[in-house]
């Protein structure tokens, strides 16, 4: 029985090919997972103390001056906390996929599978500490007496799949770019970093009045996602779907175009990883 491989169009994510080769999102996550958590005390405990202690730190040297700078529908931990679980995915996918193309070059070079499995797998590992770390965040909320709304149901999820549709654009992207220019293999772990302060992660994005500035945040693909998931564990949550709505927005432009250069480049990763 023959194969044959057929081209796809630059927009097409090749589901048929990708679910004929579904077996190796197992495996590529799994392996990926084990080589990440191999050899430490903790395990997987990592996922979930890294946010914890992350929260706890701003709420000590920021909690304060936030809190009295911007009115906060909800305490400052569990503020701060709320954005780390969720900024997880995005922060982990990003430096798992940015590298992916890279670090899987001998497989690359070897056999013939679907290129997007990689990228979408280094997504999968930072979803799979996301899942951890939310269960205690909804531990902690508990003891905290925090109340969840009946649309948390929704809201929850809605935000997740936006923040790995922003991961998986800006991945994709800094994956194929990363396999033709090195140099962004030391530009992504500065990038997650900058961004984590360009981004309401943990400061609302009414701290500030400046048009340009909220014109900023709105443009930033996680600013909707995070809206959405805290309006989930806030009372009467309202969702501010003018500033979301670019934010989703934004965050399809970069799916696309990083699908768009991921699929133009992918024939020449054997050559160039």
């Amino acid at each position: 029985m023959e194969y044959e491989i057929k081209p796809q169009t630059k927009l097409s994510l090749g589901l048929k090919e990708l679910w004929e080769y579904r077996e190796l999102f197992y495996f590529f996550t799994l392996r990926d997972i084990k080589v990440k958590y191999k050899q430490t005390v903790l395990g997987f405990l990592w996922a979930v103390l890294q946010p914890l202690i992350m929260a706890l730190l701003f709420t000590f040297f920021l909690g304060k001056a936030i809190s009295n700078f911007t009115e906060l529908p909800l305490p400052y931990d569990i503020f701060a906390l709320s954005g780390l679980v969720l900024w997880g995915i995005f922060s982990s996918g990003i430096n798992n996929a940015g590298n992916s193309m890279v670090t899987n070059a001998n497989i690359i070079k070897k056999i013939y599978f679907p290129r997007l499995i990689i990228p979408i797998s280094s997504v999968l590992v930072g979803l799979f500490d996301f899942l951890m770390a939310f269960a205690v965040f909804i531990i902690y909320c508990f003891f905290n007496h925090v109340a969840f709304s009946v649309a948390s149901i929704l809201y929850f999820p809605l935000a997740v799949v936006l923040t790995c549709i922003a991961t998986f654009g800006a991945g994709s992207l800094l994956a194929a770019l990363n396999v033709k220019y090195r140099d962004f293999r030391y530009i992504i772990p500065f990038l997650v970093q900058f961004l984590l302060f360009v981004t309401p992660v943990i400061y609302p994005t009414n701290i500030t009045q400046n048009i340009y500035l909220k014109g900023l945040l709105a443009l930033n693909p996680m600013t909707a996602p995070l809206d959405i998931f805290r309006a989930g564990i806030t009372p009467n949550g309202i969702i501010n779907w003018e500033t979301d709505s670019i934010s989703i927005a934004s965050s399809l432009i970069i799916f696309i175009i990083g699908l768009l250069y991921f699929k133009k480049t992918e024939a020449y990763f054997a050559d160039l990883a």
